[in-house]
């Protein structure tokens, strides 16, 4: 059976009111070509109307592509995902409360679609225990449109926990490399796995259907049977896509060092420039751990692979990424998520198995806004809600957290000769009495005993008898001036205050391998 359809009829078959998963990290594993066609239909017809749209990752450009095509009043009733960020016009649907927006862990989603496909009420994990998905605070509901309870506290064996609840999924919309007649599809130039089979089972399981969209078609019994990671008795329909719709990453449209076909010099990777945030990303380096398996944010902590890689450590510990990766140097930017020169690729609910159960030794993480019990929030922005990622399953159970990021936004700050220099003070202030929303719980993480720890440019925070407590200053550095006069509250000082390395300051540092090797 031939199961190859042109886009236009492909997505014909999706029906109103359907609920549609789709797999994405950015645009990495997106069917681009399909949700366009999807878009064009509404817009032409009016239909498909009322869909729930769910997903992972972020799924986006910023601008255009991605979730962008199906942000349109009418044709999406409901948002289920990890994250909003880079689709801004599906985000200002949920802003403006035009739709309904859950905002769930993307661990959580990752493991759900198994949960669906096994039949299972849902996904029961203390991940989200004391944040703004705990339903005792906002349940993950992302307006005021928003009421319906997708998670619920359970006590089991004198234990508390979350259930988030599953539901059917109608269609699953997944990438592949190549599939033959038959649907079989194999995904060797995919430079991540994603939940493509477990969506698809979830789908199949459900009553639904599976479209793949692939960028080759090959003849039905010619694919190598240990190259094929989705069976075609799971896969319905298979579109194939033009090349500009079907790019690696979101700025790349292949770079085999992503996919493992070929291993890059890394000493192609340029340095960073000499600034704060260089000056974070050493410092925050000094906590990797040799040996050790980490995990990268996005955003400031990237700047950590770059350091390793400049200062020729990264032999000393794998560096991985929560949609699969390990080893190598994971991207940053519009290929974030990826990893060039990765050692193994392992399909995105694996990783979070591995990662919830305490697996990583130590991840670095955003610091965008901070209260002095040690909360973090990186999901809502004033009325903008973006969402956690994987932030709040990273963050809860790695075995040490270190947060990374400016002092204040917006802040003119030099570094030269071994000193740092606040030129002008930033236009709006991190450390605040209390943050908007609870991505990360201060409380839980001093009642499972995890350090925890706050590097910027000026200063080093950790949390200590649960309260933000001073314990590093820049040289240079004027403590009232420069550290709590830019503060909403003054916190707690170490006993043994002391000051950050000079040579962190320097434009060359060469210290890192002599101090985790003698460590």
């Amino acid at each position: 059976m031939n199961k190859v359809l042109d886009v236009e009829a492909a997505v014909g078959l999706i029906p109103d009111d359907a609920t549609v998963a789709w797999t994405t990290a950015g645009l990495a594993g997106f069917a681009e070509d399909v949700a366009a066609a999807l878009e064009a239909r509404f817009l032409k017809t009016g239909t498909p109307r009322h869909l729930t749209v769910a997903h992972s990752c972020g799924c986006g450009d910023g601008k255009d592509r991605g979730m962008n095509h199906l942000a349109h009043a009418g044709l999406v009733k409901r948002l289920i995902s990890g994250h909003t960020g880079q689709a801004p016009r599906m985000a200002e649907l949920v802003r403006s409360n035009a739709i309904e927006g859950y905002l769930l862990p993307q661990g959580v989603m990752a493991h759900l679609w198994r949960h669906i496909a096994g039949k299972k009420p849902g996904v029961i994990s203390k991940v989200g225990l004391g944040t703004y998905v705990d339903p005792r605070l906002e349940g993950a509901k992302a307006n005021a449109a928003t009421t319906e309870e997708l998670v619920k506290c359970l006590e089991l064996e004198g234990e508390e926990w979350l259930m988030y609840r599953a539901f059917p999924v109608d269609v699953a919309v997944i990438r592949a490399t190549a599939a033959d007649e038959r649907g079989n599809l194999t995904l060797e130039r995919e430079a991540i796995f994603l939940e493509q089979l477990s969506m698809a089972q979830a789908a199949k399981n459900s009553g639904g259907i599976v479209i793949a969209q692939v960028e080759y078609l090959a003849r039905s019994g010619t694919l190598h049977p240990q190259k094929v990671k989705i069976p075609g008795d799971l896969v319905d329909h298979v579109v194939v896509a033009p090349p500009e719709r079907h790019t690696q990453t979101m700025d790349t449209y292949f770079n085999p060092a992503l996919s493992g076909d070929l291993k890059m010099p890394l000493g192609g990777i340029k340095p960073m420039p000499l600034d704060a945030r260089k000056v974070i990303a050493r410092r925050a380096a000094m906590e990797l751990v040799p040996g050790g398996i980490v995990n990268l944010g996005i955003g400031m902590p990237e700047g950590v692979a770059s350091v390793a890689a400049e200062e020729g450590v990264s032999d000393l510990m794998t560096l991985t990424t929560e949609l699969g990766t390990y080893g190598g140097v994971p991207a940053s930017g519009g290929d974030f998520a990826t990893a060039y020169n990765a050692e193994a690729i392992i399909d995105h609910g694996y990783q979070f198995d591995f990662y919830d159960g305490g697996g990583l030794d130590v991840c670095f993480l955003g610091l965008a806004q901070t209260d002095h019990e040690g909360n973090l929030n990186v999901s809502k922005f004033g009325d903008k809600m973006v969402g956690p990622g994987g932030f709040i399953n990273i963050s809860q159970n790695a075995r040490k957290v270190v947060f990374c990021g400016t002092f204040t936004n917006g802040g003119d700050v030099a570094v030269a000769d071994g000193r740092l220099d606040i030129r002008k003070e930033g236009y709006r202030r991190k450390f605040v009495q209390r943050v908007d929303q609870v991505t990360f719980s201060g409380r839980y993480a001093q009642q499972i005993g995890k350090p925890v720890l706050f590097v910027t440019e000026r200063c080093v925070f950790e949390l200590i008898d649960g309260e933000i407590t001073l314990t590093e200053i820049a040289p240079g550095i004027d403590i009232e001036r420069d550290i709590f006069a830019a503060m909403d509250f003054v916190p707690k000082v170490a006993d043994q205050l002391r000051v950050m390395p000079a040579a962190l300051f320097d434009e060359r540092w060469g210290g890192l391998r002599e101090r985790l090797t003698d460590d």
